[in-house]
Parts: C-alpha cells; structure tokens; sequence
C-alpha cells in the first residue's frame, strides 16, 4: 500500500518525512489565510481606535449588516438586479464580439472597413458613455445592459481577432484546396483555434462587467448593487455600505471561479499541452 510503503521509507532513511512550509501554506490556503489576516487587522483597527471613523465599522458589524440584509431582503434584490444586468450585457457582448471577430478575421476588407471604427470607441470611458445612453435608453435596465455589453465587446473582440488571425494560413489552404464550405471551415478551422484565445477575453471580461454594472447603477440608477452603496454612503450607514460591497466582491470571485472550472473541463487538451 502507498501510505505503507512511503512510511517504511521514511524509517529506512532514518526519519519520516515532515511536511514542508509550502504544502501547508501553498495552493490557494496561503490567499485565503491572507484574507483571513486582512480582516482581523480591519477588525483591530476599528475596535482599537485606531481608525476613529463611524465609516469605519468592524468587520463583526459587517457581518451583521450582510444577514440582516440578505434576511431583509433589500440586500439580496439589490444583488440579483445587479447579477442579471452583468449576465445579460455579459452574453450579448461576448456574443457580438466572437461573431464578429471571426468574420472580420476572414475578410481583409471587412477589417479596413470597420477597425478604425471599433478603435476610436474602444479608448471610451464608462462614466463618459451614460450620459448619452440615458438621452437615448433611459434609466432602466436597457441602458445599463448597453454598458456592460459595450465594455464586454472589446476585450472579447481583440482577443477573438488576434486567435484567428494567428491561425497558420496552411490550414486555411488545406481547408480550400479541398473545397471546404466557408461556414464549415469556420467551424471546423477558425473557431477550435481560436477557443483559447477567446476565453482568455472572456474571463478579464467577467470582472469588467461587474465594474461597468455598478458603475451605471451608481451614475443612474434607481436599483442594484450600485445605487445600494451610494445609498449606504448618503445615509452615513458604513456597515451595510461595506456588507453590499463584500457580497459584490464574492460574487465576482464564484463566477469567476465557475468559469476557470468550466474553461478547464472544456479546454483539457490546451491545458494538458502547456
């Protein structure tokens, strides 16, 4: 048996083998201790005095604010508005830029055509695009589901572009020298090579998206996670301004978590490779 096995070993040697400080603290537990010690100082500055702020509540009150929010239910509207803005601009834009990446990526003239366009929006800032969505969309979910979209679009886009432009064009040969449909080549040549460089857009695009969600709630908005904390902030309640904040926080970490556990299950042959 192995566990037999590696303590005869260990006795032969004249020792067993103790456990090395990075097994312990490796992986992912030294992240997750570092937090644990980010928050007893955050707890010890506010119960000490050494932070003297009533915007500055310990992390115990936190906690209370976070189950009276969720059991209130005000926290937890607030939070699923705020999930169903970033999956809906989320899908829409990731969607529009893997399809039109591809296609620009097989025509030179489709590229020269619309590239300038795309990088003159590109350099936009968030806060500098609400302000004429609302004139065009309003208040309400359209406009902030544009936001995400358009913040979404870009890092997929370029990512998508640069994936299939850096196919070798033997494949792209072969694929005509033998009469391939064009939409069978794309899906058969184009896309499997370029699937890594997409999720690789799509995962920095998760955290953009909640970014730019709260970011339209805050400027306008009358829901969402956003206008909570702006809410909290106005009304001087720190504990439920940072409960909102750390439930937007772990959020982010699950669905970003999710999607590296799913890119890993989907693309097993690329990881396998490297």
């Amino acid at each position: 048996m192995p566990a037999v096995a590696s303590v005869t070993e260990g006795k032969a040697g004249g020792r067993l083998r103790r456990p090395a400080l990075r097994d312990i603290i490796g992986g992912k537990r030294l992240g997750f201790w570092f937090i644990v010690a980010l928050l007893l100082l955050w707890e010890l500055s506010a119960r000490s005095g050494l932070v003297v702020s009533a915007n500055w509540p310990p992390v115990s009150l936190t906690a209370v604010a976070v189950v009276h929010g969720l059991a209130g239910g005000d926290l937890l509207a607030a939070l699923s508005g705020t999930l169903y803005r970033v999956a809906a601009g989320y899908v829409v834009g990731s969607a529009s830029a893997v399809i039109l990446g591809l296609l620009l990526s097989t025509s030179a003239l489709a590229r020269r055509t619309l590239e300038p366009t795309i990088e003159l929006l590109r350099p936009l800032p968030i806060p500098a695009l609400i302000p004429p969505l609302v004139l065009f969309l309003g208040l309400d979910d359209p406009m902030k589901i544009t936001v995400v979209a358009f913040t979404v679009f870009f890092p997929v886009f370029v990512n998508t572009l640069q994936g299939a432009m850096s196919i070798e064009s033997t494949f792209r040969a072969v694929a005509a020298t033998f009469g391939t449909p064009w939409f069978a080549t794309m899906r058969g040549v184009l896309l499997p090579a370029t699937v890594p460089y997409i999720f690789a857009g799509l995962r920095v695009s998760i955290g953009l998206a909640f970014v730019s969600a709260v970011a339209a709630e805050m400027v306008a908005g009358a829901s969402g996670v956003g206008y909570y904390i702006t809410s909290m902030q106005y009304a001087g309640r720190g504990a439920d301004m940072f409960a909102a904040m750390f439930l937007l926080g772990l959020s982010g970490y699950a669905v970003n978590a999710g999607f590296v556990a799913i890119e890993r299950r989907l693309l097993f042959w690329y990881h396998s490779a490297k």
